[in-house]
């Protein structure tokens, strides 16, 4: 018996039953090479369908002549033929069936400058890249439909159960579809029955082509945040005119476009859980007898199971949630909910695939392993006595790891509890999620017999004292002293930096006076969370940054999300600035100046002024112990500052490595 009836009772999707309501939602991977498939590809998705998803839809296929994009699957071309068939085969012989997904960026790019090979629907700019596509013909049109129906019957013949139509997130589908992007006078322009013909002629070609039993799942524009595009009644008509077709088995929305609504395709935890579900629940009923599928920021099973439970959607959509945690559904049904690693929807991953790496994952530093799903790590060979110094998210993957292959580990950290700084950006807006990462290390750590001693200074003698045949050391860094501020200041507490102004006015409920000035020169989500907070302290919050804009490190939805929070909240935001030597600190005066053009300002009444400056490693106490004999192994900010990313990553190599 399951805590979740709901989630796990069987669903009928076209002429296929599934097990459970578990779908794996289109996730890009870059796991294949040169457009080949590979092992390490079919492992993610068989790890997924062994960890509890029923469904699962590829990352987008290269289904057209002009897809040339290495890390898309080919499926235009035979290359791949028997690779596809052992893909699909190994996915259902894990419990799954696959999905191939029919998409097409049109105009659309997210990457940095413009696309200069794209194809669109006419010839408009991209609203986040303003790249003008080139506007297909009707015959382009009309031959594009042929190829993607003779690449879904290569995946037909290859032993996908079907595919998933993306017509969504303002990609191609999506730029004909919408009033905005489409003013073509042919029969694929002007009504919303031309402009939904591409997408109707496809929908129909595929039945036609691959028979009834092949799955036909469309993810369909709710609302795309541009003006003149695509909202919810227009979303509703639009779903009318794909379920007229009779012949799609499943239905979902996405939301968000190629622009300033970029970040609403993957929302964070600075807005609502399942912000999407009962709009999806009423355009569904434009849709009647369709199967519908709930998707965005859903987490957690108690979520899914009241999806499913109060009738909003029948089947439940996760990407990110499956690549933190490809057992989230076994797990979930084994009433283990406290062992899945969760995801932080810190959106690390996206911001992985679309600077051109493979898909990473902040909680999952083994993401695309063979052996992934429910992992165990396999014994040492032999029992060692290993000391782990610093309880942040690098020491305590490090420590649960090693113990969990039998290690005698032990814990030194600085602070009361683990964590260390993340947990320090968890009580912040939208990093409520991050949580996870150090609760999960800290169940598995106290479940292998991990001993802590928190709480206060590690010294080099404390450690010898041990009698380590192994230490790591992840001990982090500390932002630089900015060489703008008093030196006689150092130490003193009266600038602290911005994790110490955070961790000092974390618990102040009321309101202070004056003004809060932050100088940024980390540019990653904390500071901006940060200044979040701050501005529910502090009458004023200015953010200076000598760079020429904010979140500049940052994926592109994170950073358009920092400056919609800011700007609504109303803090000040001054780029390509420097605070000055001569400001006259003690009077609450900042002085600042252009980088370029020594243009000068002055920030008065100030209460707080705070940093993020580049870190420096805590890495002092490694020669002393190298010295005394010990060998070392540094990750983490003690090794260079960087990343959650990298901490958990460097924190499971060392315990893995020992």
């Amino acid at each position: 018996m399951t805590a979740y009836p709901h989630l796990f009772s069987p669903v009928r999707i076209g002429t296929r039953t599934l097990p459970n309501r578990i779908v794996h939602a289109s996730m890009s991977t870059h796991y294949a090479d040169r457009g080949r498939v590979t092992d390490r590809l079919i492992d993610y998705h068989v790890n997924r369908a062994r960890g509890g998803a029923s469904l699962l839809v590829s990352e987008p296929m290269a289904m057209l002549h002009w897809h040339r994009l290495p890390t898309r699957p080919m499926a235009f071309t035979a290359e791949n033929e028997t690779a596809l068939a052992r893909w699909a085969t190994a996915v259902e012989a894990a419990g799954g069936l696959m999905l191939g997904q029919v998409q097409d960026n049109g105009r659309g790019f997210r990457g940095g400058g413009r696309n200069d090979f794209a194809f669109g629907a006419s010839a408009l700019p991209d609203d986040l890249s303003w790249t003008i596509p080139h506007a297909l013909s009707t015959d382009e049109v009309r031959h594009m439909i042929d190829e993607f129906i003779a690449s879904s019957l290569r995946l037909a013949r290859a032993g996908f159960a079907g595919v998933e139509i993306s017509a969504g997130h303002g990609h191609l589908f999506h730029q004909f579809l919408s009033p905005q992007s489409n003013i073509r006078e042919d029969a694929y322009g002007g009504d919303r029955a031309n402009r939904a013909r591409l997408l109707t002629e496809l929908i129909e070609g595929l039945r036609a082509a691959c028979g009834r039993d092949f799955l036909i799942g469309v993810k369909l524009p709710g609302e795309d945040g541009i003006a003149g595009g695509v909202d919810l009644a227009e979303a509703a008509a639009i779903t009318a005119l794909v379920q007229a077709t009779g012949a799609p088995d499943y239905l979902t929305w996405c939301w968000g476009a190629h622009g300033d609504s970029l970040g609403e395709h993957l929302p964070d935890l600075h807005g609502p859980r399942a912000p999407y579900v009962d709009r999806i629940a009423e355009l569904g009923r434009s849709a009647p007898g369709t199967p519908i599928g709930a998707l965005g920021l859903i987490t957690d099973p108690n979520e899914g199971e009241r999806i499913i439970r109060d009738g909003l959607a029948d089947l439940v959509m996760l990407a990110r949630p499956l690549v933190t945690d490809p057992a989230w559904g076994v797990k979930a049904r084994a009433g283990r909910e406290a062992e899945i690693r969760y995801c932080v929807s810190c959106n690390t991953c996206w911001h992985m695939i679309t600077s051109g790496r493979d898909l990473l994952c902040d909680n999952n530093p083994r993401v695309g392993a063979s052996d992934e799903a429910d992992w165990q790590p396999a014994p040492a060979p032999a029992r060692r006595r290993i000391a782990i110094v610093g309880a942040g998210v690098a020491g305590m993957e490090a420590a649960w790891v090693a113990a969990a292959r039998g290690h005698d580990v032990t814990v030194f950290g600085a602070g009361d509890e683990t964590g260390g700084k993340t947990r320090l950006h968890a009580v912040l807006p939208g990093g409520e999620n991050l949580s996870s990462i150090y609760d999960y290390q800290r169940l598995r750590a106290d479940r292998h017999g991990v001993r802590f001693r928190l709480g206060g200074a590690v010294d080099v003698a404390a450690l010898l004292a041990l009698a380590p045949d192994h230490v790591v050391l992840a001990t982090g860094s500390t932002p630089a002293w900015p060489a703008f501020l008093p030196d006689i200041y150092r130490g003193e507490g009266i600038f602290p930096d911005l994790r110490e102004a955070v961790a000092m006015l974390a618990g102040f409920a009321a309101r202070q006076p004056g003004t809060a000035v932050i100088y940024d020169q980390d540019h990653t989500a904390f500071t901006y969370d940060a200044a979040e907070m701050l501005h529910a302290k502090f009458e004023r919050v200015v953010l200076l940054t000598p760079r020429d804009r904010i979140a500049s490190d940052a994926a592109v939805v994170v950073r358009q999300g920092a400056y919609q929070r800011l700007y609504r909240l109303g803090v000040e935001i001054v780029t390509s600035v420097r605070p000055l030597p001569d400001s006259r600190f003690e009077e609450g005066e900042v002085a600042y100046a252009n980088i370029y053009n020594a243009q000068p300002g002055l920030i008065r009444d100030v209460a707080l002024f705070t940093y993020a400056t580049p870190r420096r490693p805590d890495d002092a106490i490694a020669a002393d112990l190298r010295a005394a004999g010990v060998p070392v192994t540094i990750i983490g900010d003690a090794y260079a500052p960087r990343t959650v990313l990298a901490a958990t990553a460097e924190g499971y190599r060392a315990g893995m490595e020992i």
